[in-house]
């Protein structure tokens, strides 16, 4: 049983300045709580044990807030200096995994995915990087994942390059722990670019698709959105 995740929670919130002021953007309070808070609780319910936060951004807020213990949870920081893009900030985290594979999830992004479904799909496939893939109606704000029939990711494709109904990357992840050692990464890398478009057909990924609620709340709109959905799902 996986029971690591990494939480990558160094995002700034740019889009989101005007309505959280100066904070993080996961600590971004959801009905008078931080967006992170639900997170952790979804991770713990999913038997998730232990979490990396892979922290940037006023890291000292988070650090804070949750300290070394938060519920059933231990909380570990793998903190960026300087900002080390998606995938930097990713691969120093995992220099933080004890065990043979780890669990990521998006600090501004709940998504319901069931993690023991994924290791499954991920012990089938004998992946070392498997997403959680979403259908949305329209994809155009998301760029677009598409799959082989065995599940393999044939294409990323970028935002707007599709319209439509289709499959985007919701940013959880199962990987092995020693991915990152096998490749020749710098220190500060984009994970969607250096990765996932550059290296797809050389190394297998597989999309694993889920239906559950999804909400990124990156944008005004869909932070708004939040404050009435995420309450409701127990949390």
């Amino acid at each position: 049983m996986i029971t690591e995740a990494v939480v990558l929670a160094g995002g700034m919130g740019t889009r989101l300045k005007s309505v959280i002021d100066d904070l993080p953007k996961p600590m971004a309070a959801v009905a008078g709580r931080p967006f992170l808070e639900y997170q952790l609780n979804y991770l713990a319910q999913q038997g998730i044990q232990t979490v990396i936060l892979s922290v940037g951004y006023q890291a000292q807020t988070i650090i804070d807030y949750f300290g070394t213990k938060f519920g059933s949870l231990q909380i570990k920081y793998s903190i960026e200096q300087q900002p080390l893009g998606t995938g930097g900030g990713l691969q120093k985290a995992f220099e933080m995994v004890q065990n043979e594979a780890a669990f990521v999830v998006n600090g501004d992004t709940l998504f319901e995915v069931d993690l023991p479904t994924l290791a499954h799909f991920h012990q089938q496939t004998q992946s070392e990087f498997s997403l959680a893939l979403r259908q949305l109606p329209d994809v155009s704000r998301y760029g677009a994942v598409v799959l082989s029939d065995q599940k393999r990711i044939v294409r990323f494709a970028e935002k707007g390059q599709f319209e439509g109904s289709g499959f985007i990357n919701g940013g959880t992840y199962l990987i092995q722990k020693d991915f990152f050692k096998k490749l020749s990464l710098p220190e500060k890398f984009s994970l969607e670019l250096e990765v996932f478009e550059k290296m797809h057909t050389l190394i297998p990924f597989y999309g694993a698709t889920f239906e559950s609620y999804f909400l990124d709340i990156g944008i005004p709109e869909d932070y708004q959105k939040a404050q009435y959905e995420i309450p409701k799902l127990g949390y």
